[in-house]
């Protein structure tokens, strides 16, 4: 590039970094508001929140990077029609190619950076935040232990603990476990969640044993060490359940029938690979309208507010049939190619009016009372 082209890439591409940033400040507030759940009702930590809060937003990168390029790309082209800086441009003698083609490279690199979070990092980050929700889910310390209630548990276990510490160590814990005509009780001073050979146990210390025999006869000990089995109170039946949004593309095009069981119709995988992959072109339609709205007619002085709302309102319009193209692709796979034709032809048309704009009009002659006015003016 040259100097000057240089020089426009950095004045369009810093506003398009605030816009993106700004867009992803908001997905994580939304996102970090959603998991607060993970805190309150799971008693996960607040790394584990931020963890999953991360893992969300590269699924939102295929929304955030094409509306940030815009809305980047019209208060810097804004600015430099407003201050005369294209103009200054034009004077130096650049072509109108030569003048979008910073625009233009910003542009690739976004659909760049999109397409590679849409193939690689996405399913990586999606998958991640599944096996860790499913974790969380069948935590056993999640489960079967709240602090300060009774909590009951399948097989007649019943579970209290006074004092849940950061360190996973449970404080005053009190076991019930009714089986039949039978009941037995444990207590400890401290306890934690463990595994040995692969089996959950909790391991208890300083703590007693209490059960009633067939002749009601109390009978209770003591120990200073005690491992809990709870295999028998943990389901193994569970497994984790992909999403057509965690898959990765090879499996989205060539699924396997436990995926096909597990995850989702053909139809919906194919729509979903098509759609990572056509998201992209987006900010090439970003751009190009941007394009249009700022520099595809002649300057004014009193702004750019009308064509800025058309252009705005036509953006929008083409997202939001891209995402109806989407849903129904899932059920007519021959519809997934204007998943690709949509933003194609929406960039065409508004190059075709930045460049048309741009035409000197041919005059059509006067007509003879013109002639007359201007021959006795």
């Amino acid at each position: 590039m040259t100097l000057i082209q240089r020089y426009l890439f950095r004045q369009i591409s810093l506003p398009v970094l605030a816009a993106c940033g700004s867009l992803v400040g908001i997905g994580l507030l939304s996102q970090s508001l959603d998991q607060l759940e993970v805190i309150v009702e799971r008693g996960q930590s607040v790394w584990v929140m931020l963890k999953l809060t991360l893992l969300a937003v590269p699924q939102l990168v295929g929304v955030i990077l094409p509306i940030g390029l815009f809305v980047g790309a019209l208060i810097a082209l804004t600015r430099l029609q407003r201050e005369q800086e294209l103009t200054a441009a034009y004077a130096s003698g650049m072509s109108r190619w030569q003048m979008i083609a910073p625009s233009a490279r910003l542009a690739l690199a976004v659909a760049l950076v999109a397409l590679t979070t849409n193939v690689v990092i996405q399913p990586w980050a999606q998958r991640t935040s599944r096996e860790q929700a499913f974790e969380i889910r069948t935590d056993l310390a999640a489960l079967l232990v709240e602090e300060g209630r009774f909590v009951q548990g399948p097989n007649g276990l019943t579970v209290y603990v006074q004092q849940i510490e950061q360190n996973g160590l449970l404080k005053n814990l009190f076991i019930y476990v009714e089986d039949g005509d039978k009941s037995t009780t444990w207590d400890a001073t401290e306890a934690r969640f463990g595994r040995v050979d692969g089996q959950p146990v909790l391991t208890m210390k300083q703590g007693s044993w209490q059960q009633y025999d067939s002749k009601g006869v109390l009978n209770q000990l003591s120990f200073d060490g005690y491992v809990f089995p709870l295999g028998q109170y943990v389901s193994n039946d569970e497994h984790i359940r992909y999403k057509p949004a965690d898959l990765w593309i090879t499996q989205l095009f060539t699924p396997t029938p436990e995926l096909i069981r597990d995850t989702g119709a053909r139809g919906e995988l194919l729509a979903e690979v098509h759609s990572r992959l056509s998201s992209p072109l987006y900010a090439l339609t970003a751009m190009a309208m941007a394009l249009a709205a700022i520099m595809g007619g002649a300057f004014s002085r009193t702004g750019y507010g009308m064509r800025i709302a058309k252009a705005s309102a036509a953006f929008l319009l083409v997202r939001i049939f891209g995402y109806a193209v989407v849903a129904a692709s899932a059920w007519n796979s021959w519809l997934n190619v204007f998943q690709y034709l949509l933003p194609i032809a929406a960039t065409a048309i508004a190059l075709r009016l930045l460049f048309r704009a741009l035409k000197p009009r041919r005059s059509k002659g006067r007509s003879p009372l013109a002639h007359l006015k201007a021959r006795f003016a």
